[in-house]
């Protein structure tokens, strides 16, 4: 998984740097049909790498004789002058190392850090702490992945609105919902709907809504029952193919005996 990312991050840099658009599923193809073959053999996994990958280009590689040729010459000091290369000081490569990293590193991007978003900041440093710490890119990208997820589930769950609006005439009320409802959201979702209030008649309008797992399923469940044990009337409109289909198989609101499954409040 690292090495997947390191390789699509690597050609969004490059596509930057050269103004043009790659495949990243070919990429993603070609490096896991490379590292599956590569492990039958005994070998180690490989991915894109990105300072060398900026140092080709600035250097004026651009087709693919100048990956070919890197990947040629690296064989071949490899194979045939192994000894010789063995022989070069560890010192001399962290050199060559820390130079390369000093020529790509964008520092602008220092200071420009405090305009960033939290977040994003956020898993930045993570990342970078817990990959020195643990001496483990994987540990670190993996810690940076989980923190971005948790991220995003927090900002889609702030996103979910409910409205409503009552019919006097015939005492029902329409919940209009607009958003994602899952896992996270769903707090907010339940929040919206007032079950003390009398009603004849409640309508819950998906049109604009779409619901994604278990959770959000057994949310309008619980909608459904505790209307219904009021004595309202519940009408579940405007679901989409996908939603639709995951209610069906999921909601427990229409089974014999529903109510069985829901508290008191």
């Amino acid at each position: 998984m690292v090495g997947l990312l390191q390789s699509c991050l690597t050609a969004n840099v490059i596509d930057d740097l050269t103004d043009s658009s790659s495949n990243k599923n070919q990429e993603a193809l070609a490096h896991g049909t490379a590292n599956i073959v590569t492990g039958f053999l005994g070998g180690m996994a490989g991915s894109a790498m990105i300072g060398q990958s900026v140092i080709n280009v600035r250097s004026g590689g651009r087709a693919r004789l100048s990956t070919l040729s890197a990947g040629i010459f690296l064989f071949i000091f490899i194979i045939i002058f192994g000894k010789w290369v063995a022989e070069i000081p560890m010192a001399a490569l962290v050199a060559v190392m820390i130079m390369v990293s000093i020529s790509t590193f964008n520092w602008g991007s220092i200071i420009n850090i405090g305009k960033f978003p939290k977040n994003e900041t956020a898993v930045m440093i993570t990342t970078v702490f817990i990959t020195v710490l643990t001496r483990n890119l994987a540990i670190g990208v993996l810690i940076g992945v989980a923190m971005s997820a948790i991220f995003f589930s927090r900002k889609i769950a702030n996103l979910i609105h409910v409205d409503s609006y009552l019919k006097e005439e015939s005492n029902e009320r329409i919940y209009s919902v607009n958003g994602q409802v899952f896992f996270v959201s769903v707090d907010s979702f339940l929040s919206a709907f007032d079950f003390r209030e009398k009603l004849n008649k409640v309508i819950v309008d998906l049109t604009y809504a779409h619901l994604w797992d278990h959770s959000a399923v057994d949310a309008v469940d619980k909608v459904v029952l505790r209307y219904r044990k009021r004595g309202v009337k519940v009408e579940l409109i405007g679901l989409n193919e996908a939603s639709a289909t995951l209610l069906e198989r999921l909601a427990i609101h229409d089974q014999p005996d529903p109510l069985e499954n829901i508290g008191n409040d």
